[in-house]
C-alpha cells in the first residue's frame, strides 16, 4: 500500500500546492465558512497551530518559511489512518448500524465510496438514501447555484437538476455542509433511521462530526477542517491523501480497508 500511495501521487509529493494549503489555513484561522465546511471549532486555531497540526497529522512541512512548491503527505501516516478507518468499518458492520456515504468529490472518489457501500450493504448495514431529489442552494464564488441531491451506487452527492448521477456524470464538486444537513432533515421528516456512521469528505464528514455523528473519511492537505475535527474529538478518522488524483488510483485503497475490515466481497 505504501508503494502504491507514492507511485500514484496519493501520498509522498502530491499535486496540492503549498500556496493553496496556506491560503486555506488562513481562511480557517479567520473562521471563514468556506474553510470550516460545517465544523465549529471549540478552540482558536491560528495559522502556526494549524501548520503544526497538519505537519503532525499529514506530514506537510512544518516550516513556516516554506511558502511555495508542492505539499507532502507521509505515506506511513496515511497507512496508519487507513488501518483506523478499517477498524471503524468493521465495527459498523458488526453492529449493522445505518450508514450514510456522501462525497463532495464525486468525479474522483465515487468509485471508492461505492465499493464501501456495496460491502457494508452486504454485511447488513442499511444505506441511507433520504431526501433524494431535494434541491440544495449552494453558495459558490459565482453566486448561488441550485443543485439536486441524488445517489449513485449508494453514495450521496449533488448534481445538476435534470441530470441523473452516474459513473460517467457523477455530480458536482462541493465543500458545503448543506447536502449532509439536507439528508438528515429528510430522514427525520420521513421517520427513517439516522446514520450511526457517516463516511465522506469535505462538508459531509465535518458537518456530521459537528452534529455528534461518528464520521470518517479522506482529506487533502488544503482541507484542515477534518484534521481539526479529529484533534478536537469530533471526527473519528481523517485519512491524509490527495483527493484529486485519478479516480482509479483509489481502488486499491478500498480493497485495502475492506480486507482489513474483513469485508472483502
Amino acid at each position: 500500500m505504501r508503494e502504491h500511495l507514492i507511485a500514484s501521487g496519493l501520498a509522498g509529493t502530491i499535486a496540492t500546492s503549498r500556496e493553496k494549503s496556506l491560503r486555506r489555513y488562513r481562511l480557517f484561522a479567520a473562521r471563514d465558512p468556506r474553510a470550516l465546511i460545517g465544523l465549529e471549532p471549540e478552540h482558536d486555531w491560528p495559522v502556526p497551530a494549524l501548520l503544526a497540526l497538519m505537519a503532525k497529522s499529514c506530514g506537510v512541512s512544518g516550516d513556516p518559511t516554506t511558502v511555495s512548491g508542492r505539499d507532502t503527505i507521509d505515506p506511513d501516516r496515511t497507512v496508519a489512518a487507513l488501518d483506523a478507518f478499517a477498524d471503524r468499518l468493521r465495527s459498523a458492520a458488526e453492529r449493522r448500524v445505518p450508514v450514510l456515504l456522501g462525497t463532495g468529490h464525486p468525479g474522483r472518489l465515487l468509485g471508492f465510496y461505492a465499493s464501501l457501500a456495496s460491502a457494508l450493504s452486504s454485511a447488513g448495514c442499511t444505506l441511507l438514501t433520504s431526501a433524494e431529489g431535494r434541491r440544495v442552494d449552494i453558495t459558490t464564488r459565482f453566486g448561488v447555484r441550485t443543485l439536486t441531491l441524488g445517489y449513485a451506487r449508494g453514495v450521496a452527492l449533488i448534481h445538476e437538476p435534470g441530470v441523473h448521477p452516474a459513473v460517467d456524470a457523477p455530480g458536482v464538486h462541493t465543500h458545503s455542509p448543506l447536502p449532509l444537513r439536507t439528508v438528515l432533515a429528510g430522514a427525520m421528516t420521513d421517520g427513517g433511521p439516522l446514520p450511526g456512521l457517516v463516511i465522506g469528505d469535505h462538508g459531509w464528514v465535518c458537518a456530521a462530526g459537528q452534529l455528534g455523528i461518528e464520521a470518517i473519511g479522506p482529506a487533502d492537505t488544503d482541507d484542515p477542517a477534518p484534521f481539526v475535527g479529529q484533534a478536537e474529538g469530533r471526527v473519528s478518522v481523517a485519512v491524509p491523501v490527495d483527493d484529486a488524483a485519478r479516480s482509479d488510483s483509489y481502488r486499491p485503497l478500498a480493497h485495502y480497508v475492506l480486507n482489513r475490515a474483513c469485508l472483502s466481497q
